[in-house]
């Protein structure tokens, strides 16, 4: 009798030792977020580019050339895409007082409305309760935000040419360590492998997806579109979830400008857009066993947007996705990574 009573003392403590270890990783991400930030930012481009690199490379062209013409691609991107964005950032943010008066005002006579016909709805108490120019409010920050981080651009292309140059003999080194045929490496490459080809065929989507959305908004008349369209490149990267964070700052800008048509015509843009790409087009580029369940998407965008803000928001399901996949490259730990599966994993098999 005391042996089990002693037994399942020690199993108590262990998950008490576990869940600290866990607060206290996660309190030390909190801390040094002003790091890592950057730092994931820096992990996250350079998957990007390393196919990039890996091309060029086979076309003969040394490797310190190869990095330097993609670290030149980059910048030019990135400096086409704040000087774009940059002005309409900054009268988004001046008329941001005005739209917001003017979303609220639209939201108060519609429940007008429903009250003429009877229904006896208190417009002023929800209004009160669900402010809907927080939506607007919502969007400038996490756009400012990012915008913030990115002000490190020069800390962040450094990493980047560093990872790349690492990333040219990080295989040997792990065939070094473990040897050429054994699991360790194996698995390694398999975990890298399918990273790589999950960020390509990911940022390729969100491409798509806010290229579409960007054409869809420009003939619409919307304001700001290619504000938009970044913002829906942005959180393509957050399936389903993302979709209607990206969709309801734009639809919310259609009704103020045009009315309720044209708002609806912006949401059955971003629903269309949605359903062939996101929910067609990317399953069957990515295949099986690089779903998410739903759940857990929504729990990973608040748990990274916690911990590291709106950057952490952007990049919680490809952070998710990256240890989704180192469990599933251990036997031990492998069932966690089917529990986060997507559902439709599952009905393919039956």
């Amino acid at each position: 009798m005391s042996k089990k009573t002693y037994t399942g003392q020690s199993h108590v403590q262990k998950v008490i030792f576990n869940l600290a270890a866990f607060m206290i990783v996660v309190a030390g991400l909190r801390a040094a977020s002003d790091i890592l930030i950057p730092l994931l930012l820096a992990i996250f481009i350079s998957v990007i580019a390393n196919p990039l690199v890996t091309k060029l490379r086979s076309k003969g062209i040394p490797i310190l050339g190869a990095i330097l013409v993609v670290i030149f691609g980059i910048v030019a991107v990135g400096t086409g895409i704040a000087s774009l964005l940059g002005t309409s950032l900054s009268d988004f943010k001046e008329n941001l007082p005005r739209y917001k008066e003017m979303v609220n005002a639209s939201a108060t006579s519609f429940l007008e409305f429903f009250e003429q016909l009877g229904l006896q709805i208190s417009g002023s108490a929800i209004i009160e309760r669900f402010d809907p120019g927080a939506a607007m409010s919502l969007t400038s920050s996490l756009l400012s935000g990012f915008g913030g981080v990115l002000s490190s651009g020069l800390l962040i292309l450094l990493m980047v040419v560093f990872m790349l140059l690492e990333a040219t003999i990080f295989r040997f080194k792990i065939r070094h360590i473990f040897g050429t045929q054994s699991d360790g490496a194996s698995q390694v490459d398999s975990f890298s492998d399918t990273v790589n080809r999950y960020m390509l065929i990911k940022t390729g989507t969100s491409l798509a997806t806010g290229f579409i959305a960007t054409i869809w908004l420009m003939f619409l008349g919307v304001d700001y579109p290619l504000l938009w369209g970044f913002l829906t490149f942005l959180f393509n990267y957050v399936p389903t979830v993302g979709s209607i964070i990206a969709a309801v700052p734009p639809a919310l800008l259609a009704l103020i400008q045009y009315g309720v048509v044209t708002s609806l015509l912006s949401l059955s843009g971003y629903l269309f857009i949605n359903i062939s790409i996101g929910s067609i087009l990317e399953p069957r580029l990515l295949g099986h066993g690089l779903g998410l369940s739903t759940l857990v998407v929504f729990i990973s965008l608040l748990f990274w947007g916690w911990v590291f803000g709106p950057v952490g928001m952007v990049l919680s399901v490809p952070l998710t996705m990256t240890i989704k996949i180192a469990l599933s490259n251990s036997e031990s730990a492998r069932w966690i990574s089917t529990l986060m599966d997507a559902p439709m994993t599952f009905k393919s098999e039956e």
